[in-house]
């Protein structure tokens, strides 16, 4: 009779464990499905948006060509058919890979985006590196010194952080360090002898600082990351003053829990306190916010990119839309939420792994 109640529960911890797991794996599938309506939702209403002007046809060439020229060009594009038909001819291309052609320089949508989704790429992750050096550390030291001038002070750089715009930002960073001291450059992803350097190596990859690590040329990397500074500089700044808030609120509440007063009492310095016991609780909300931060990012990298001429997607879709060019905006938004839908896909997956109350 004992021996069945003893099995039951030595099974009860199992069941439990298998269930835990079966709930991580149900929701992690479900943050991945959801990436699919996402992407197809926004890609529905920006296809449809760009059509309210006219075809695009019109829009990129009108005044250019005849208009016997431009009916030409749109029958040859299709754009003289249904638009729910084009609607559906593009998701077509869309599902086989091809997002089409630009019209002004007749440029495939998909070099666009290997050629130049790098560029964003490594601006984003060298502003995030930014963001947590400035933010966290700031963060530690204001809750440290909460309601002291310190803590004062880092608030109020923290706003001023986020709510500055990322142009005017970039703006003093180029007077002070480019135009006022010569420190760094003021524009551009490398120097022209860099490119010059560049091309020739063999099968270049799309990121300048791989390929100057390949080389293991220290000039052509010092080049590289000095041309990275200030556009990292800028967009860093922006999330990380929202790093700074974070921190600092989640590590006031965490160094009042029992277990921090109880190692407090029993005496365990203060540095230890808040580096070993309270700053990984602290970071978990930076960890959740850090897909939404993404997108911010991706939204500021087209100004960004745009004042520091910084040849990313989101210098190359503000081109291409004062140019009026709807394939390439299309295919460049919709990369944008491709990226935006992943980013917060494996933010969800790094936050479920470190916190196990967001899986249920």
């Amino acid at each position: 009779m004992t021996a069945p109640a003893l099995t039951t529960v030595e099974e009860a911890p199992r069941r439990s464990r298998r269930w835990a797991s079966g709930g991580l794996g149900r929701y992690l599938l479900t943050r991945f499905l959801l990436i699919i309506p996402t992407v197809f939702i926004l890609m529905t209403v920006v296809f449809f948006l760009m059509r309210i002007t006219g075809d695009p046809i019109t829009a990129a060439l009108g005044g250019r060509l005849t208009p016997a020229e431009l009916a030409a060009r749109r029958a040859e594009a299709g754009y003289d058919r249904p638009l729910i038909i084009q609607y559906l001819d593009y998701l077509g291309g869309v599902l086989r890979g091809d997002f089409g052609t630009t019209y002004t320089d007749r440029t495939p949508v998909t070099e666009i985006l290997t050629t130049y989704g790098a560029a964003t790429f490594e601006l984003v992750v060298y502003s995030v590196i930014v963001a947590l050096v400035l933010g966290v550390p700031l963060g530690m030291i204001a809750a440290r010194t909460r309601d002291r001038w310190p803590d004062a002070v880092l608030r109020i750089i923290a706003i001023l952080g986020y709510a500055t715009p990322v142009f005017f930002v970039g703006l003093l960073l180029k007077l002070i360090f480019s135009a006022g001291l010569g420190w760094l450059p003021v524009a551009g992803r490398i120097s022209t002898r860099g490119e010059i350097t560049m091309s020739t190596i063999l099968n270049p990859s799309p990121s300048y600082l791989l390929d100057a690590l390949r080389l293991g040329d220290l000039t052509l990397l010092r080049d590289v990351v000095s041309h990275a500074v200030l556009p990292a500089v800028a967009l860093g700044i922006l999330t990380g003053g929202i790093f700074l808030r974070l921190v600092r609120t989640n590590m006031i509440g965490t160094l009042e829990m029992q277990y921090i007063e109880s190692a407090r009492s029993r005496g365990v310095p203060e540095a230890r306190l808040t580096t070993r016991h309270a700053l990984r609780p602290a970071l978990i909300p930076i960890i959740t916010v850090m897909g939404m931060q993404i997108a911010m990012m991706l939204g500021g990298a087209v100004l960004t990119e745009t004042s520091f001429e910084w040849n990313g997607l989101g210098y190359m879709l503000a081109e291409y839309m004062k140019a009026r060019d709807y394939v390439a905006v299309q295919g460049i938004v919709m990369m944008l939420a491709v990226i935006v839908a992943i980013s917060n896909f494996v933010v969800d997956v790094v936050a479920a792994l470190i916190d196990p109350r967001v899986r249920y």
